[in-house]
């Protein structure tokens, strides 16, 4: 009987310990891309008027390396045709974006952006 309760208790404590370093990485987890605005690929919702994000972007996006990847993310308002974009992007998806100069792109999305 003993036994089964310690083995209990110590699965108990190995599920705890798992969640807080899963929880802890999807916190603190946080990496760059970087895109070009193109407004054929924007999808207007269809959601009520008091609602915030009213567009959808499905871009091709790159990190900081080149390497690529497509991202979606929700806006309130169509964006500028052209403009570059930094996207912070966490464990479920794209937290942030703002508007960057081309100057400020690392160099090897440069060469993927042009």
């Amino acid at each position: 009987m003993k036994v089964k309760i310690l083995a209990v208790v110590l699965l108990i404590l190995v599920l705890a310990a798992g969640a807080f370093v899963l929880l802890n990485h999807m916190e603190n987890y946080n990496e760059f891309f970087y895109t070009k605005v193109d407004n054929s690929r924007v999808k207007e919702l269809n959601v009520q008027a008091d609602e915030e994000m009213k567009f959808e972007y499905s871009l091709d996006c790159c990190d900081e390396s080149g390497k690529k990847r497509e991202l979606k993310f929700k806006t309130d308002r169509e964006l500028r045709e052209g403009a570059y974009l930094s996207l912070e992007v966490r464990s479920l998806g794209v937290h942030s974006w703002e508007e960057v100069e081309y100057e400020a792109l690392p160099e090897k999305v440069k060469e993927k952006l042009k």
